[in-house]
């Protein structure tokens, strides 16, 4: 099987996964499943977040993802208990789809980092 069918086939379990758990089998897209990512590395899954708030939740999951490839590495937790992450190599200039190819790839990552798929 190669890389590409790989992926494809471990993201259509994650996508399965949350979409099951946490919409009610509607498919959640790439957005809302680097939000819910966020939500859990910031260990506040009961609270209800406002728009800027959700904005660093998802800046909080792109960094996390992204850590392992080198582009990010934690710093610390605020007095509120939010993770900071530092800048350590800028992203290279991609394409939406290689965009999306990339953090799909993060994902996928996670989820096997944290036993949650094959």
């Amino acid at each position: 099987m190669s890389r590409d069918e790989q992926l494809k086939q471990r993201w259509d379990k994650v996508v399965t996964l949350l979409s099951n758990q946490f919409a009610e089998g509607d498919i959640l897209d790439l957005d809302a499943i680097i939000y819910l990512i966020g939500v859990q590395e910031l260990g506040k899954v009961h609270q209800k977040f406002k728009k800027d708030e959700k904005l660093n939740l998802m800046h909080i999951a792109i960094c996390r993802l992204l850590e392992p490839y080198g582009y990010y590495e934690f710093d610390y937790f605020d007095k509120d208990g939010w993770p900071h992450y530092i800048v350590k190599e800028e992203l290279p200039t991609l394409k939406a789809g290689e965009q999306s190819v990339l953090m799909k790839g993060a994902i996928v990552d996670y989820f096997l980092e944290k036993e949650l798929i094959e």
